[in-house]
């Protein structure tokens, strides 16, 4: 392997994992992710009419495109698991920035974080995997 190859598979394993994600701990001991983060703006009523547009039409894609596996979030069984993108997935990271820029209209703030091993995995498919993360293993 030569160096090139090797530090290009080394920069892809680097990055197998992406999440959208508070800098803030939640009362749960989570930083919450991007969807939870906009979702609690819609619930409390704070999006324009752009904005809930953009969230509603693109969480009901969401929703059809991947699914969300609500028994690895029991919380006594997997305390603290998240969900993580696969690096991958870019058909569903590239609609990320609208729910980015929602967040930045409402001064929410929102950070990237990437991760070869976020920790140990409970859910896997193509396109995700959801993790304890290994501060709460």
């Amino acid at each position: 392997m030569t160096d090139e190859t090797s530090t290009a598979a080394t920069a892809a394993t680097e990055t197998a994992y992406i999440r959208f994600e508070s800098p803030t701990l939640h009362e749960r001991g989570v930083h919450p992710g991007v969807f939870f983060l906009v979702n609690t703006l819609a619930r409390e009523g704070k999006l324009t009419p752009e904005q809930r547009g953009f969230w509603r039409a693109n969480n009901d894609w969401y929703d059809a495109a991947y699914t969300t596996p609500s028994d690895a979030y029991d919380r006594e069984a997997n305390p603290g698991a998240v969900a993580w993108f696969k690096a991958s997935a870019t058909h569903l990271i590239e609609r990320v920035p609208g729910y980015l820029d929602i967040l930045a209209a409402h001064g929410v703030p929102c950070r990237t974080v990437r991760s070869a091993d976020p920790g140990r995995i409970v859910y896997e498919d193509d396109v995700q995997v959801v993790v304890v993360p290994h501060e709460a293993a």
